[in-house]
């Protein structure tokens, strides 16, 4: 059987501010569209982190952007003479915590969503109770890649749809059991859908349709698909992993050396 995928981004999108309810707007965008491009079942819509971020109100003025990096960073990762590559309190690790100075009012920058699922969740809510339809809706941001040039747009909320695919114990077409395979599928929709909204179109949302067999209303949001903590194999930049190896060794020898003077004092007195 043939596999389809389609992928388009609405027009009609005001300039998003503050306070603005996004259900609304992006649901006003939609309606609009007529023909093959009207809103149906099993269709996922997929909304740039940027305008979740400018409608919440995620606005700071960008004099205070290196504060608003170290105050979204829960762990720095690596330094390269500006460049602060940290995870962020959303478990994703990015350069500047996710605060983005492109695309925003003349001096300010954006933090990103509080939480991005949550936000994919309300959004979701508000389309499938206006359409009277099941979705799903991915709230995206760019990123860059480990040991790869430039960028791409990465699943950081979601809502009704899985971001995973979790193949493993399933076999391949040669019969053989998959034991790690698991598309990360949230990331491909949301790197797909930008492919159509593009970074100077001003087309913050886009329409994947085509893979309705990855809707469930009970799937984990995109929260679950950052590697932190014992599952995290790259936690330190190899600049910062050496230093801090240094820095053990010299603890460690001062450790062993003022144990070694407490041993030989306590042997002179007898």
């Amino acid at each position: 059987m043939r596999a389809d995928l389609s992928v388009w981004a609405p027009d009609g999108l005001p300039e998003i501010e503050p306070g603005f309810d996004l259900g609304e707007v992006i649901g006003d965008a939609l309606a609009a569209e007529h023909g093959e491009h009207r809103l149906e079942n099993g269709d996922i819509v997929v909304v740039t982190s940027k305008v979740v971020s400018k409608a919440e109100g995620r606005v700071v003025r960008a004099a205070d952007r290196e504060q608003a990096i170290t105050d979204e960073t829960v762990r720095v990762v690596a330094t390269r003479g500006a460049t602060r590559i940290v995870e962020n309190r959303l478990g994703i690790v990015a350069a500047a915590a996710g605060v983005d100075a492109s695309n925003t009012p003349e001096g300010t920058v954006l933090l990103l969503p509080v939480d991005p699922d949550a936000s994919a969740a309300a959004l979701r809510a508000a389309l499938e109770a206006r359409f009277g339809i099941r979705l799903g809706v991915i709230v995206t941001d760019t990123l860059g890649r480990a040991w790869r040039e430039g960028q791409t747009d990465a699943a950081i909320g979601a809502s009704g749809v899985r971001v995973l695919d979790d193949l493993r114990g399933t076999t391949d077409a040669a019969g053989r059991t998959l034991d790690v395979t698991a598309p990360a599928v949230g990331d491909e929709i949301a790197a797909a859908a930008d492919l159509v909204k593009g970074k100077s179109a001003q087309r913050p949302v886009a329409v994947v349709r085509g893979l309705a067999r990855l809707l469930d209303a009970a799937a984990p949001g995109a929260r679950s698909l950052p590697r932190t903590g014992p599952t995290d194999m790259f936690r330190l930049g190899t600049d910062e992993a050496l230093a801090e190896g240094v820095e053990q060794g010299r603890a460690a020898g001062w450790a062993e050396g003022y144990a070694a003077g407490l041993e030989a004092g306590r042997a002179s007195r007898g």
